[in-house]
């Protein structure tokens, strides 16, 4: 084996730990699905604080003629309360106060911004890490609905 060859292969393997490290938490970024039509809808930023988790909207996706005609290009949060009404979408901090519990994160809230209503929520990794099923609900979890996000990297 050659030096270069060998080195390659250290890097490599030195390397394996920290792709799997990387992959064993929601912190990245995520393309999230909508649970109606199963079309992407936005790329999320979920980043750490202090052992705790927030997602930030960084880019719309598909949006129909019928929202563009509606919201516009940027849509805004119309529908939300307080200090996110009338805030671009774009930008915006969609889920905050998410703490890690065992095998799950959970404890924050998350934001709907197409209802402007806000869930209790669950974040579960799912496929090695390489899917994210964020579950928002009232009250019991089993009252809710869920989304598959997926990692891009």
């Amino acid at each position: 084996m050659t030096r270069l060859s060998s080195a390659l292969a250290a890097a490599l393997l030195l390397a394996g730990p920290v792709y799997a490290a990387q992959h064993d938490s929601p912190v990245g970024t995520w393309k999230t699905i909508d649970d109606e039509t199963g079309k992407p809808r936005s790329i999320v930023e979920i980043t750490e604080h202090d052992g705790e988790l927030q997602a930030q909207v960084k880019q719309l996706l598909n949006l129909t003629p019928e929202e563009i005609r509606v919201d516009g290009e940027h849509p805004h949060c119309t529908r939300c309360d307080g200090e996110r009404h009338n805030q671009p979408i774009e930008g915006m901090v969609i889920m905050w106060g998410v703490h890690k519990d065992g095998d799950s994160w959970d404890g924050g809230r998350v934001l709907d911004p197409k209802k402007g209503k806000t869930y209790k929520v669950t974040l579960k990794l799912a496929d090695g890490g390489e899917k994210l099923d964020v579950r928002g609900y009232i009250g019991f979890s089993l009252l809710g609905r869920t989304q598959t996000w997926e990692r891009q990297d």
